[in-house]
């Protein structure tokens, strides 16, 4: 996809704050420290048009960009970093599952892994609740750069027997190389195709 423009717009917590409904969105969820921020960056060839940060459990707000004039990327805060605060992380849950159930022009999320990490708890539930309320969403392993070949193999194909999905099915990802960008945008492509 050639960007030709790219813009935050806002944050919001709560849907009366929410951007004015217009164009689909596509929203990216995984866990903190993820690189969800550094993914979205190299989708839209930008080095910091998402804010990244080595604190994990910075994002805390949902967070909207514009692409091309026509789509909306959100950026949705990571799960599972310990050191926030509890408060924080009760709020976070109902933020986004209110978002995630109920933004009628939300066409997928993209939800991102670790490739050098064994999926957690918490990813096998966000990929039941987003099944289970019938979500669109296209898994990513990201930072492949940090693996050799053969480790990038085992890896693959362990992430996705544990999260019940075929590994064609399981998108690879590094920001750094650039690889999977034009396979993730083709993918989203197809969801936004499929919904019209």
């Amino acid at each position: 996809m050639k960007i030709r423009s790219a813009t935050f717009i806002k944050s919001a917590i709560h849907p009366p704050d929410y951007p004015p409904q217009g164009p689909p969105e596509i929203a990216f969820a995984g866990r903190s420290n993820v690189g969800k921020s550094s993914l979205i960056n190299r989708l839209v060839n930008r080095k910091r048009l998402v804010k990244t940060s080595n604190t994990p459990g910075r994002t805390q707000m949902l967070n909207f960009f514009e692409i091309n004039e026509n789509l909306i990327f959100t950026d949705l805060p990571g799960y599972g970093y310990a050191k926030v605060p509890e408060r924080v992380k009760k709020n976070w849950g109902p933020m986004i599952e209110t978002y995630l159930s109920t933004r009628p022009t939300l066409k997928g999320v993209v939800v991102i892994l670790d490739i050098r990490r064994t999926p957690s708890a918490e990813d096998r539930d966000l990929f039941g609740w987003l099944y289970s309320g019938a979500i669109p969403f296209l898994p990513v392993l990201t930072k492949t750069d940090k693996l050799s070949k053969m480790q990038r193999q085992k890896h693959h194909k362990a992430a996705a027997d544990l999260l019940g999905v075929q590994p064609a099915d399981l998108l690879l990802f590094s920001a750094k190389t650039g690889e999977g960008r034009e396979a993730l945008w083709a993918e989203i492509g197809n969801l936004l195709e499929e919904d019209e």
